[in-house]
């Protein structure tokens, strides 16, 4: 049996798929914007302390890469 969330989630692909390749770039950094100005409000932070909240988190619990001293 199909969920609400699995009707949502093919209307979203359905969508995204019927969209442009600059038009689906343009999405992605409008709802990474979106997102700063979420964490900015609810943590009551300016954007750019926003923004480095987000960039710390994408690096919580991963390692470095050796290929990346190189």
């Amino acid at each position: 049996m199909r969920s609400v969330a699995d009707a949502l989630r093919e209307e979203t692909r359905r969508r995204t798929k019927a969209l442009s390749p600059a038009a689906r770039i343009r999405l992605a950094l409008e709802l990474g914007d979106a997102d700063v100005a979420i964490i900015s409000e609810a943590q009551r932070l300016s954007v750019a302390e926003a923004r480095a909240t987000i960039i710390r988190g994408r690096r919580l619990g991963r390692r470095p890469s050796r290929a990346h001293d190189e």
